[in-house]
């Protein structure tokens, strides 16, 4: 998993499952505490998700809220968004409508 800053932008890149989570809630975590502005994590690189991971963003979202902040969840493909309503995430966390293309 590679995981790129860019202003209150976290990007993640390649898989987010198990062995990459503790990674990104570290990241995710510091992101956060760093950024007085709300923070959106962009998942448009990531092309799978497991419920590790789901439930990592499902507790950073209910942290920055706790803290007056919003985690929202930009670029997902269509393997996480289905990830996210089998799981029923989606109820919980903040994403981004996908951009309808022309």
């Amino acid at each position: 998993m590679d995981i790129f800053i860019d202003g209150p932008r976290l990007v993640l890149a390649g898989d987010f499952d198990v062995r990459s989570t503790w990674e990104v809630r570290t990241a995710l975590y510091d992101h956060l505490a760093a950024h007085e502005d709300d923070v959106v994590l962009d998942l448009s690189q990531v092309a799978a998700i497991d419920m590790t991971a789901l439930k990592v963003l499902a507790v950073a979202t209910r942290y920055a809220q706790g803290h007056g902040h919003h985690l929202t969840l930009r670029g997902c493909c269509p393997a996480v968004r289905r990830m996210l309503l089998v799981s029923r995430m989606h109820r919980l966390l903040e994403v981004e409508p996908s951009a309808v293309s022309a």
